[in-house]
């Protein structure tokens, strides 16, 4: 079988986590995943399962890591990086069913991870919040296990594109053909457009979703669907935050330290509301 993932090169950062790179069984075939924890944190921490942007059709665990990582260390939390099927050679629904089965495992196995089984979460940046705003769909739906929160930084959630943005006017490096591209790819029947786990801002059952932090940025075509997204959520009675960071662009946003301490906070704040101890951070 083809690999279907594809390679890219390490992002190295300082922050003083492990790392700890292995597989586990995906519905057709296995994926790849990285475990990121910091020194001493396990037990009563926070598990995130986190998604990497790259627009459905590129990116690898690599272009997560500054995210994961620091996530790992300031919440403190267990991030579990997910490698997804990519398109075109893997068109919808492969990208998100193999989220959903990196996260139904790790749910089964939060002993092997030494986190607690209270908080389970789901974030991503990019298309990889397109899956994480899916997957906290998919979950409900289903019922096998149960996601607390879910963290959606730039995501792409409408493959209509009716509600993006004008690239020039808002200096954005993010432009309509390139999320064009990336839709007819991992989108290539029309019908696939409006499948809420494909196209979250069509979905019209948006109650009992978990609680939603949702950043965006200025700078960028995706940010007025991204805010539409947390009105309609609120509207659905999903308790939901969302913030936009000025002056910055989409590509710029995954690294920006002002949203990723926002992420933080908003994630400790989960673990209080779920009765998880919180140490200093």
């Amino acid at each position: 079988m083809s690999h279907r993932y594809h390679d890219c090169r390490p992002i190295v950062n300082e922050l003083h986590v492990s790392r700890e790179n292995f597989i586990i069984p995906g519905p057709e075939g296995t994926i790849p995943v990285r475990l990121y924890r910091r020194a001493q944190a396990g037990g009563d921490v926070p598990l995130v399962l986190y998604f990497h942007g790259g627009g459905f059709n590129a990116g690898c665990l690599d272009d997560a890591d500054f995210p994961a990582g620091f996530i790992a260390y300031h919440c403190p939390a267990v991030v579990l990086s997910v490698g997804y099927a990519l398109a075109p050679q893997h068109p919808f629904p492969a990208a998100p069913e193999d989220a959903y089965a990196a996260t139904r495992w790790a749910a089964r196995n939060t002993c092997r991870l030494n986190v607690t089984a209270k908080l389970l979460v789901v974030a991503g940046d990019d298309a990889g919040g397109s899956i994480a705003a899916g997957l906290s769909m998919m979950a409900r739906d289903r019922g096998e296990f149960s996601i607390a929160a879910q963290v959606l930084i730039a995501p792409m959630l409408d493959p209509s594109m009716t509600l993006l943005g004008d690239a020039a006017g808002l200096k954005s490096e993010l432009t309509a053909a390139q999320c064009a591209q990336r839709y007819r790819q991992y989108l290539p029947k029309c019908t696939q457009r409006m499948h809420p786990y494909a196209a979250p801002l069509e979905s019209l059952r948006l109650a009992g979703l978990p609680a939603a932090m949702i950043a965006t940025a200025e700078c960028d075509v995706l940010h007025i669907e991204a805010e539409k997204y947390a009105n309609v959520l609120i509207q659905a009675g999903v308790p939901t935050q969302v913030s936009r960071f000025s002056g910055v662009q989409h590509a710029e946003l995954l690294a920006h330290q002002p949203m990723l301490r926002e992420v933080v906070e908003f994630l400790r704040r989960q673990a209080m509301h779920a009765g998880l101890p919180i140490d200093s951070g």
